[in-house]
C-alpha cells in the first residue's frame, strides 16, 4: 500500500520543472489541503536531513517542485560540459524543433504535439542553456512558456530564428502536428551541432 508521501513525491517528480499547486495535490491525492501541506513539510525536513539524497523542496505561494541541492551544482555542470554528454536526443531534438517554430509554448502544447511527456527533454534543454523559461501564461495554472536561447542560435549556427526553414503551416500551427515534417526541416537546417562546430 502506497503512502501519501509517496503518493505526493511521486506528483512532484512527474511534474517536472512546471511544478504543481497544493490545490491539484489535494485534488489528486483525496486529501485536505492542510494534510498536503503537512505531508510537504515533512518531505521537506526529510530531503533536508537525509545527506544521501541529492534533492530539495523547493515551494513558492503557488506551486511545489523538486531542485536539485545546490551542492551538486558544480557536478551537474561537470557532466553537460562534456562533449560526449551534450549530443541531443530525437526526444530532446524534437521538443527544441517545436520550442523553435512555436515559441513561446507551453509543455502541455509540446506534450500534445508529441504525443508523450516532455519532461525529461526539457529538463535536459534547460540545463544544456539551449531554451529557458519566458514567463508564464495569463491562464488558470499560468503554466511557464519555453523560448530558445542566443545559446541555441550560437550552437546551431543561426544569426536569428528568420533562418529556420519556413514551415508550410507556421502561420496556423494547429494541433496535432506532424512532428517528423518539423524535426526535418529543422534537422535539414541545422544538422547535427556537432558537425556545426567543426565548421
Amino acid at each position: 500500500m502506497t503512502s501519501n508521501l509517496a503518493k505526493i513525491e511521486a506528483l512532484l517528480f512527474v511534474s517536472g520543472d512546471q511544478g504543481i499547486t497544493p490545490s491539484e495535490l489535494a485534488n489528486l491525492t483525496g486529501l485536505a489541503k492542510p494534510a498536503v501541506f503537512a505531508q510537504l513539510d515533512e518531505l521537506k525536513k526529510k530531503y533536508q536531513v537525509d545527506s544521501t539524497s541529492s534533492l530539495k523542496l523547493h515551494m513558492t505561494d503557488e506551486r511545489v517542485r523538486l531542485t536539485t541541492k545546490s551542492v551538486y551544482a558544480p557536478l551537474l555542470e561537470n557532466y553537460f560540459a562534456i562533449p560526449n554528454q551534450v549530443s541531443l536526443s530525437r526526444a530532446a531534438m524534437e521538443t527544441l524543433s517545436i520550442i523553435a517554430y512555436k515559441q513561446p509554448v507551453t509543455r502541455a502544447d509540446i506534450e500534445e504535439i508529441r504525443g508523450v511527456g516532455a519532461n525529461g527533454a526539457l529538463k535536459r534543454l534547460l540545463l544544456l542553456d539551449l531554451i529557458t523559461e519566458a514567463g508564464r501564461l495569463e491562464v488558470p495554472g499560468r503554466p511557464i512558456v519555453y523560448a530558445t536561447t542566443e545559446f541555441f542560435l550560437d550552437r546551431f549556427g543561426l544569426h536569428s530564428l528568420q533562418e529556420l526553414p519556413p514551415f508550410p503551416q507556421a502561420e496556423q500551427l494547429d494541433l496535432p502536428l506532424e512532428t517528423d515534417d518539423l524535426l526535418a526541416r529543422f534537422n535539414d537546417l541545422v544538422g547535427p551541432a556537432e558537425d556545426k562546430e567543426e565548421k
